[in-house]
């Protein structure tokens, strides 16, 4: 039979546990936006980069030659930021459960690492 003061308990620790994973859920979706946010901006400079280059070309072999350097870099850039923001991503999972492990195994329920 279980006693109120420590049904009480029990609550107030879910309580503190959701408040917890709220605040580092907050501050890993600010990282990730502050991650999208650069991205996008370098994104755009250098897209104006590459029109001034493509701008100043006297040949179409130069101009295929920027593109090409454009495309590479760009392809290598995004790969690295889709990487970054994945790995955000998982550690903000991760992070945001970390205050319900004691809880999940109190109630003897399988955690998602089980």
């Amino acid at each position: 039979m279980v006693k109120v003061e420590e049904f009480q308990q029990f609550g107030k620790e879910q309580i503190e546990a959701a408040t917890q994973s709220a605040a580092v859920f907050s501050k890993g979706t600010q990282a990730i936006a502050l991650a999208v946010t650069d991205y996008a901006k370098k994104s755009f400079e250098d897209t104006s980069k590459l029109f001034e280059k493509l701008a100043a070309t006297k040949s179409f072999d130069k101009a295929v030659e920027v593109q090409t350097e454009f495309a590479k870099s760009s392809y290598e850039t995004f790969v690295a930021e889709a990487t970054k923001l994945g790995e955000l991503y998982a550690d903000l999972a991760k992070e945001a459960y970390k205050p319900f492990e004691g809880y999940f195994s109190k109630l003897n329920i399988p955690s998602a690492r089980s």
